[in-house]
């Protein structure tokens, strides 16, 4: 049987007749399309990813595309200072509630600062920031400020916790995790400025 490799086109199109978000979502850029899955193939300048759910989806890498390595962490591995980035979803008493964090690395520090809507699901947002205050038991709530404001996110013990590295293409590899995050190119092709793959197993939880 013929393997279908799909556009973006095609992914947006996904997305409005209900295919999962845990499959490839919009973020609030409508243009960009988060393609999350693990790696079929790797050719060249471009790879496979079969997601989850659907079908595979061939990305080519942009000219100056940036790779990060996800590799996992431990609660104690966010620190005062440490720059992160959680998914969270609202609670009732205006906390968030993580999904999952991502530790940064030094020289990763500032990327996508802020706190804005999410895709992992439904009504979720991404804080990126700096780590103040932790507290509660095992340090599992802190506090996140970020340019124009500060949350306050509990880390429930179940939440994974990855480590990001600046890496290079030698990590992208057959049956590693991988976010790709892509736009469409004028020719449809879906093109990635960055990919952040998993190594040694690891989950990308973004």
């Amino acid at each position: 049987m013929t393997r279908r490799i799909i556009t973006v086109g095609t992914l947006c199109l996904g997305l409005l007749s209900g295919l999962p978000a845990t499959t490839y979502s919009v973020l609030a850029d409508p243009a960009v399309v988060r393609v999350r899955g693990t790696i079929e193939a790797v050719e060249g300048d471009h790879v496979t990813i079969k997601p989850r759910i659907g079908q595979s989806v061939s990305v080519k890498f942009a000219d100056a595309m940036k790779v990060a390595a996800a590799s996992k962490a431990e609660i104690g591995d966010i620190k005062p200072d440490s720059y992160v980035g959680t998914a969270a979803t609202p609670q009732a008493d205006g906390t968030l509630k993580a999904l999952e964090v991502a530790v940064f690395a030094p020289s990763m520090r500032g990327t996508g600062d802020g706190h804005y809507p999410w895709d992992l699901e439904k009504e979720n947002t991404m804080t990126n920031g700096a780590v103040g205050a932790l507290t509660g038991t095992a340090g599992r709530t802190i506090t996140v400020t970020y340019k124009g404001g500060e949350k306050t996110i509990t880390v429930p013990e179940d939440v994974p916790i990855v480590a990001l590295n600046p890496s290079d293409k030698s990590v992208i590899k057959v049956g590693a995790r991988v976010v790709a995050i892509t736009k469409a190119d004028a020719t449809g092709a879906v093109v990635a400025d960055r990919l952040i793959v998993g190594e040694n197993g690891t989950v990308p939880p973004m």
